[in-house]
């Protein structure tokens, strides 16, 4: 298990909790001087107070935590947020309202899910041509509606 440290920005900051021993994702915690409001099909950039150091080869991806997004309608604007290895700012969660009411986030509310990953880079060449496949050039539907 990797160990992440975590350097806090506000004092009022709260580092990343599991909320259950498999839990894939922490949550982080909004660091808000005042309740924020985010409008419906507004988004807002939401503090955490917290700077990470990712390891090397890892990255840590910002995801919606289920309970906000399908009972409040609040997610990520960027779907999933990316903190790369070499990033030292601010963690921040760009919230976005998909309701049709105004939503309120409070200081100390969990806000959104890191999981911290493993991932390849990849040497991109141009070619030519590619090796044939069964699905081919196949796109977005085209395996069957099963």
């Amino acid at each position: 298990m990797p160990t992440i440290a975590v350097k806090k920005l506000d004092e009022r900051a709260v580092l990343p909790t599991y909320g259950s021993a498999y839990a894939a994702g922490a949550d982080l915690y909004a660091v808000l001087d005042a309740d924020v409001v985010i409008q419906p099909n507004e988004t807002k950039l939401i503090k955490t107070g917290l700077a990470m150091e990712i390891p090397e080869g890892y990255a840590g991806l910002i995801y919606a935590r289920s309970g906000l997004a399908s009972k409040r309608g609040l997610a990520p604007a960027n779907k999933v947020g990316v903190v790369d290895a070499d990033y030292r700012g601010e963690v921040m969660v760009a919230l976005h309202n998909h309701s049709a009411i105004p939503q309120t986030v409070a200081h100390g509310e969990r806000i959104a899910q890191l999981v911290v990953a493993p991932f390849l880079r990849a040497d991109y060449t141009e070619a030519e041509t590619l090796t044939d496949t069964v699905r081919g050039v196949g796109g977005f539907g085209s395996t069957g509606t099963k």
